[in-house]
């Protein structure tokens, strides 16, 4: 078993591994660490399918990739996860062009922008973070049977031991917006949600894990302001969470646990954990950085799963 860890990048935990013949999609591939997160797939040779707002910046994404891997296979799909009907449209053209799925990693995410709504009247963290990808997800679950074995990466966040969903006010109609617990409550949700897929789909082969890639300095972090920074922190402390400080990670180090979640061999027979660090994390603590309970009971999972079928107007019929 290999020895990976805080400093481990991508290349380091694909080295001598032939990811050939299988199919890769990686939501929010245009940046960051979902862009590193594709290269690094393609140059371990997986075909790299990676979903963009626009056709424009995917272009010239795809261009800049097939620089940094000559070798890879890549395409993509345009999608707007601020949008379920451009979801719904996203993973029927993804379906009919990639019958078979063996990695998603549900990358693509956005972190405390003023208060705002998705197309569907979604809170815009919740919405986009965590209801979209539910959405696109089970839409696509006929590909990753058919891909089977094959495994789902929610990125979560260390940010969730700010606190649990807000059961009553998920999208803040009554309560005044608070971006911290908005991006906290979102990003528990994701870890939640792979708890319950992976209940529901390990029977088919299917695994799926939470992911906190660590502190990387990214576009997402485009409206995190020192004052935002300071009310994180500070949420943190009153919960009793310990968020930090951490040493900061570079790109190739960020879309590591992401990759190690993907294909490393240990994993084969687990689902339904928080990662970090390329390892699985151990409970949160004062001391400890790790992962809270309320982000893995099943319990909580299974109710999170059937309020965003209500939320959606779907019910989506996965083996229990």
């Amino acid at each position: 078993m290999a020895n990976f860890g805080f400093e481990s990048t991508t290349d380091d935990v694909l080295a001598g591994q032939d990811l050939s013949g299988k199919t890769a999609l990686v939501t929010g591939g245009t940046s960051g660490i979902g862009r590193e997160t594709a290269r690094a797939l393609a140059a371990a040779g997986a075909h790299v399918v990676i979903t963009a707002r626009d056709a424009t910046k995917a272009d010239e994404t795809i261009s800049s990739l097939r620089e940094a891997a000559p070798a890879g296979v890549f395409d993509v799909v345009v999608l707007e996860l601020a949008s379920l009907a451009s979801v719904r449209d996203a993973a029927k053209d993804i379906l009919a062009r990639f019958p078979a799925i063996h990695i998603l990693i549900n990358n693509a995410a956005v972190m405390t922008p003023p208060f705002g709504r998705t197309a569907d009247g979604f809170e815009t963290q919740f919405g986009t973070n965590h209801i979209s990808h539910f959405v696109l997800t089970n839409r696509l679950v006929p590909a990753l049977i058919a891909g089977a074995p094959s495994r789902v990466v929610v990125l979560s966040s260390a940010a969730h031991q700010l606190g649990d969903v807000l059961w009553d006010d998920i999208n803040f109609e009554r309560e005044p917006y608070d971006r911290a617990k908005a991006y906290s409550q979102a990003k528990t949700a994701n870890m939640l949600f792979a708890v319950e897929l992976d209940r529901r789909l390990n029977s088919h082969g299917v695994r799926a894990f939470g992911v906190h890639p660590g502190v990387i300095s990214t576009n997402l972090h485009r409206h995190l302001t020192k004052k935002i920074l300071a009310e994180l922190t500070a949420a943190a402390a009153s919960g009793g969470a310990r968020m930090a400080p951490q040493m900061r990670k570079s790109i190739p180090q960020g879309a590591a646990t992401s990759v190690w979640a993907a294909t490393a061999p240990e994993l084969d027979d687990k689902g339904g954990l928080y990662l970090q660090d390329c390892g699985i994390a151990p409970p949160s603590t004062p001391e400890v950085t790790g992962v809270k309970p309320y982000a893995l009971d099943p319990g909580a999972a299974v109710r999170l799963w059937e309020i965003s079928e209500r939320m959606v107007g779907e019910t989506f019929a996965v083996s229990r």
